[in-house]
């Protein structure tokens, strides 16, 4: 077949290191090997089931057809509500368009404001698809590293300091993947005094914004000024807080000129988020939410277990995730040397022997910003969070595998 049949978008487009991950581990334990995954981050629950009832009766009452293509009224109502309950800004139905998860609003809001060769700052640790999909949109990702030291929280300052007169726009993704930390509210108030001042917008993935733990509390930036309200898009959905991954329910709050631009670039591409989808996520939202708290609480509980049983393995020191599921211990101290006769000599190399020699699998730092990092997700049960720490442990201190 003749070079370069493809085009240089897709030639040079990393792929997930989540998902890479995640299909090596399903290959080993379709083999019949025992393994446990930290890698994706999926919560282990089922959908409630409200929200399965809910679906199923909208198979029978006949949502077999097309909604409009940013969504159902209800569901965009609905939305509307939960956003201006969960971030204190007031957004009404025609500021939100309901799409195929998360992931696809967030390029849908990138479409609509990049232009080719302009800047997006993104802070360092983030999430391995931020970086891909401004290069897809033509955008050129400006990385701003974090201190670790300051939980993660990028500093106005060094935000400030990577501004340039192509810079348009800022993600900010606060509880973050994957360090699993919350951003302090006066970080944010200055981030978005900092947007103001410098005439930038922000993209705020939010998804996570109901794991959040102790007497940490959600600071949406869109709430710091009028300005931040007008030029913010905030993003959310349902696969994190109902379980819904598979579902595929996203959705942006924006102005309402950028919500119509972003309501015009779906039309071109998918068309509405599936119907039936779409009533599973109306009960979602109006639904009872004891569901949320019940998560929420156990997830408390594993963000325990996993940090103190992280922090009692030789060379690896992990932070108290205070939101998400994440953590995202530091083990640079295992570098250069070897684990069961593997010279380690990044995160790649301590993923790779960690799942081939103890079946556990974690996700490599480098796709994320963060090279001296693994992230581990615990969003599985405790009992196989117990296990896999002590494999982790036998193996880097003892050399003993599975």
């Amino acid at each position: 077949m003749e070079e370069g049949y493809l085009s240089l978008r897709v030639r040079e487009l990393a792929p997930s290191a989540t998902q890479a991950m995640n299909m090596r581990a399903k290959k080993l334990k379709a083999e019949g090997n025992d393994v446990i995954s930290f890698s994706v981050g999926e919560p282990d629950f089922k959908t409630p089931k409200h929200i399965q009832e809910a679906a199923k009766k909208a198979i029978d009452d006949g949502w077999h057809a097309y909604t409009p293509n940013a969504g159902t009224p209800e569901l965009r109502q609905a939305i509307a509500e939960a956003l201006t309950r969960d971030t204190g800004a007031e957004y009404t139905a025609a500021q939100v368009v309901a799409s195929t998860g998360a992931k696809f609003s967030i390029y849908l809001s990138l479409l609509a404001l990049l232009n080719k060769g302009e800047e997006v700052i993104i802070p360092a640790p983030y999430w391995v698809s931020y970086p891909e999909m401004v290069r897809l949109c033509g955008g050129k990702p400006v990385v701003v590293h974090s201190s670790e030291k300051e939980a993660f929280a990028v500093s106005p300052a060094a935000l400030e300091a990577a501004i340039t007169d192509r810079t348009k726009l800022v993600i900010l993704n606060s509880p973050s993947n994957p360090t699993g930390q919350v951003y302090p509210a006066r970080t944010i108030e200055k981030i978005g005094d900092l947007l103001e001042k410098r005439k930038l917008w922000c993209i705020s993935d939010e998804i996570y914004n109901h794991f959040i733990f102790g007497d940490h509390g959600h600071k949406s930036v869109a709430t710091v000024s009028e300005y931040c309200r007008e030029h913010t898009i905030t993003v959310n959905g349902c696969s994190k807080t109902y379980a819904m991954t598979g579902w595929r329910l996203g959705w942006i709050g924006a102005p309402a000129r950028v919500a119509k631009a972003i309501d015009d670039l779906q039309s071109q591409t998918t068309s509405n988020p599936a119907a039936i989808t779409q009533a599973a996520g109306i009960a979602a939202l109006k639904g009872p939410q004891d569901c949320v708290l019940e998560m929420v609480a156990e997830f408390d509980k594993r963000r325990f277990i996993i940090h103190d049983m992280l922090n009692d393995i030789d060379g690896v020191v992990c932070s108290m995730p205070s939101g998400a599921f994440y953590a995202l211990p530091n083990v640079s101290a295992l570098f250069g040397g070897t684990i069961a006769g593997v010279k380690v000599e990044c995160s790649n190399d301590l993923c790779n022997v960690l799942l081939d020699k103890a079946h556990i699998a974690a996700v490599p730092g480098e796709p994320f910003g963060a090279p001296n990092h693994i992230r581990m997700s615990f969003a599985t049960d405790a009992g196989s969070i117990e296990e896999g720490c002590r494999r982790f442990k036998n193996l880097v201190e003892k050399g003993e595998g599975v």
